[in-house]
């Protein structure tokens, strides 16, 4: 009898919520939507071929990288952004983490790198980058995540949700991107806007177009 009323307390605790122990489930999961995504996106890239016909755009490399490939939870790359001339000095280093979603959508959120970000320079050449690091230790970029959709068989694309992306960048309140994604390149259109709504930084005709280079 006392066994059973010590069980009946112990439902009682877990009805009332308050069991601490309790671990949810993983909030992300991986799917064929999300490795066909993270297999495009990975590679080197360029906007060498763009720069020549239109002075408005530099020649930036891109790098994505698979990172903790063993991960249940969706797909994680490591990401480098840099001006040809200096590529061993990025400007822009991130790590994505894509997700499935219930609607089919594929999302790429966005997190930074603790400490200085250019002591990761140059990682996309190991074998595995970041594996010094755990998700755990990475600064999510709340609102600046990107849900891609199909748009046909061979491209997705999507963008940040209207203003929710904050950025403090040359004036900026807050900043968008709109990325189109295919096997063979990546457009992606970057922008700060100020509290007004006006544009501060990035390109004003259109986005940069990266080509995947030959590995």
């Amino acid at each position: 009898m006392k066994q059973f009323a010590q069980w009946i307390a112990m439902c009682a605790l877990a009805a009332c919520g308050t069991v601490t122990q309790y671990e949810p489930p993983l909030p992300y999961q991986n799917s064929p939507q999300v490795n066909m995504i993270a297999g495009w996106m990975a590679g080197s890239y360029s906007s060498a071929a763009q720069s020549q016909t239109d002075s408005e755009y530099k020649d930036i490399v891109l790098h994505m990288k698979p990172i903790w490939t063993d991960q249940p939870d969706g797909r994680w790359l490591y990401v480098e952004q840099a001006m040809q001339e200096a590529a061993d000095k990025p400007y822009r280093q991130r790590v994505y983490h894509l997700v499935h979603h219930d609607d089919g959508a594929v999302e790429s959120l966005v997190f930074e790198l603790p400490g200085d970000p250019l002591q990761y320079a140059g990682a996309w050449k190991q074998d595995k980058p970041l594996n010094q690091l755990m998700p755990s230790q990475l600064t999510p970029r709340s609102g600046c995540g990107v849900k891609l959709k199909a748009k046909s068989a061979t491209q997705w694309s999507g963008s940040t949700d209207g203003d929710m992306c904050a950025s403090s960048l040359r004036g900026a309140a807050y900043a968008t991107s709109e990325v189109t994604v295919t096997e063979s390149e990546i457009t992606s259109w970057n922008r700060g806007f100020d509290s007004s709504g006006k544009q501060v930084w990035g390109a004003t005709k259109g986005p940069y177009q990266f080509k995947k280079q030959p590995q």
